[in-house]
């Protein structure tokens, strides 16, 4: 009875076998080293067509944010009673509202590129960009339109409906307010706050994405590096606390802010990238799955180029029905 040959390695591979536990150690670095390959003028049209439905459905919650700006408050029963918590004075933003985008939004994109311009992954400047415009985007949402529903008046609320300190209330001892239109409208928008909130989405998200960064949940002891984790949160608390010092908001409606954008940033950022104390969180998914698909597709490769290393003697026998191996 005739058995199908063997086939024979070559000498490189008895005499250098493969061992996988030499091969681990050098994982992190063989994935740093395929960082360069992956380019936005290599892989950037194919990972934008990727997610081009993302992309559609981030530009309807723009519309839907812009739309929700245009939409009146629930105008809340303001009584005479009530007056009393509402006479803070209606003080200027410590912190603009145009500059929330700047910090919250440019500011994380601007660090984003300049870790692409280090390591060159366009899956990670992609993905870190995409994930903040969503964070922010349903943030916003999110808190516009709890904000409609709510029409909880703000602390300034009653020089927002009596500029001229003339208090003037109907039948029922509801304010009548003589006051700009666009001021009143403001002045039914405390709950959440939307600096806080888009300050912990944007912020937050940067922090998360730094700490996997860094590494900063490695075991290894660096306190240096949750002080770079930390400092986009303090940012964002400083925001809050300004809004309670402006008397723009009550400190429930900054308590409220926060926690939705750090739940929402949270989300968001998960899509994309791994919890940042695990081994793999410096990277997005997307990233690793492109390295594994690599690295099957050389395998392949490697195993057809062995396939062809088969002796002539070999093929010789096999041909002829005998066998080279002893029974």
């Amino acid at each position: 009875m005739n058995c199908i040959p063997l086939l024979r390695s070559s000498k490189s591979e008895t005499s250098n076998p493969i061992n996988p536990q030499e091969q681990e150690p050098q994982r992190g670095r063989m994935q740093e080293i395929d960082l360069g390959i992956h380019t936005i003028r290599s892989h950037g049209g194919s990972v934008a067509s990727k997610h081009k439905h993302d992309w559609i459905i981030l530009v309807i919650l723009v519309a839907i944010e812009i739309g929700l700006q245009l939409i009146s408050p629930f105008y809340r029963y303001v009584g005479r009673d009530m007056m009393t918590d509402l006479k803070y004075p209606f003080n200027d933003n410590t912190v603009p509202v145009w500059s929330v985008p700047i910090y919250a939004v440019l500011l994380p994109i601007i660090i984003f590129v300049c870790f692409y311009m280090k390591r060159t992954c366009v899956y990670d400047l992609h993905h870190s960009i995409l994930g903040l415009l969503f964070t922010v985007l349903i943030t916003g949402i999110i808190t516009d339109s709890i904000k409609l529903a709510t029409g909880r008046p703000r602390p300034n609320f009653y020089w927002r409906c009596f500029p001229d300190g003339k208090e003037v209330y109907n039948a029922l001892g509801g304010v009548i307010c003589h006051g700009k239109p666009g001021e009143v409208k403001e002045g039914h928008k405390s709950f959440p706050s939307g600096h806080t909130s888009w300050s912990f989405a944007g912020l937050g998200y940067l922090s998360l994405y730094l700490s996997g960064k860094v590494k900063a949940f490695n075991r290894e002891g660096h306190v240096a590096k949750l002080c770079i984790v930390f400092a986009p949160l303090l940012a964002a608390c400083l925001v809050g606390i300004s809004r309670v010092d402006d008397y723009w908001h009550h400190w429930q409606d900054v308590f409220a802010g926060a926690l939705i954008g750090l739940f929402v940033a949270a989300f968001c950022y998960r899509q994309f990238y791994p919890n940042p104390y695990h081994e793999e969180g410096w990277g997005p998914y997307a990233y690793f799955r492109a390295v594994q698909e690599r690295g099957q597709a050389q395998n392949g490769d490697a195993l057809r180029t062995m396939s062809l290393q088969v002796e002539p003697t070999s093929l010789e026998n096999m041909e002829s029905g005998t066998s080279s191996v002893r029974r």
